[in-house]
């Protein structure tokens, strides 16, 4: 029974009666209209001009994995790199100096106001600025001979790259609360021992996710280098549909290896970011 002495005046007793769904017609359409778009797509490539024989053939070519290889190793170097200049920078621009924070927002502007792209090929063809490297009356070389398709690709990844860590480097810095600085200055801390052994550890907690997200970019970003003629995994692609003219049977061949890689990578991020969230929550309490 039903103590309707609990219930408001003047309404009835609900409890018990089915509930009505809504139906979410317009969910329903923009569903429809997607599995159908996709159908199309999947119909396309399906009945299109590729040879997936050729897919299957050259996926692991002994040229596409030598591909894979370098990708990776440029990834992961160009990124130490940038994570390095990224602390340096960020470091410069919160310093008290104005002559390093002016040289570390230029530094900053430059490299992210310019395409990535743009800065490969200046760094391939610096040669015709400045003829010979090194230092006078040390060493010097011939700046063709020095600039290979390597060290052109790993200085324009690395400090292109390090422009952009060093403002999530800076906003991690920022982040952590100012008495920690009061703190350290308390005890007899030097700032630069402050910002070792205290500020960087705890801002590293804020940064590490969205360097994840930036590595997982790097790897893509390095396709960039096959304009100036790095052996990457595209640039491998391209050499053999050059050949046999399978272009876009070979597109697909870099495009899966690149899936494969970034899948493979996503889940380890997703688990960094999950760890550091939850020392954060734990902190908040």
């Amino acid at each position: 029974m039903t103590d309707r002495s609990k219930l408001a005046p003047g309404y009835d007793d609900l409890r018990g009666k089915p509930v009505a769904k809504r139906l979410h017609w317009g969910r329903w359409m923009a569903a429809g209209i997607l599995v159908i778009l996709l159908g199309l797509l999947v119909r396309a490539f399906a009945r299109g001009q590729i040879e997936w024989s050729v897919v299957g053939q050259f996926f692991t070519a002994q040229a596409i994995l030598a591909g894979i290889v370098n990708t990776m190793f440029m990834a992961v170097l160009a990124m130490f790199l940038g994570i390095v200049l990224g602390i340096i920078v960020a470091i410069m621009r919160l310093s008290s100096n104005p002559v390093l924070v002016s040289v570390a927002a230029g530094y900053t502007w430059l490299f992210r106001g310019t395409p990535l792209i743009l800065q490969l090929l200046l760094w391939f063809n610096i040669a015709l600025v400045f003829p010979t490297i090194g230092i006078p009356g040390l060493w010097e070389g011939r700046a063709v001979d020095i600039m290979t398709p390597f060290v052109a690709a790993l200085l324009g990844l690395s400090l292109n790259q390090g422009a952009y860590t060093s403002e999530v480097i800076r906003a991690g810095i920022i982040s952590v609360d100012e008495g920690q600085h009061d703190a350290a200055s308390a005890i007899g801390m030097s700032k630069m021992r402050a910002l070792r052994r205290i500020v960087l550890p705890q801002a590293m907690k804020v940064v590490l996710p969205p360097l994840g997200n930036e590595f997982i970019s790097m790897i893509k970003t390095t396709s960039l280098a096959s304009v100036i003629q790095y052996p990457e995994v595209l640039h491998s692609a391209e050499n053999i549909y050059f050949a046999n003219s399978r272009v876009i049977e070979l597109l697909i061949v870099a495009g899966l290896w690149y899936l494969i890689v970034v899948s493979a990578l996503t889940p380890l991020q997703m688990l960094l970011e999950r760890h550091f969230s939850r020392g954060t929550a734990r902190r908040a309490k």
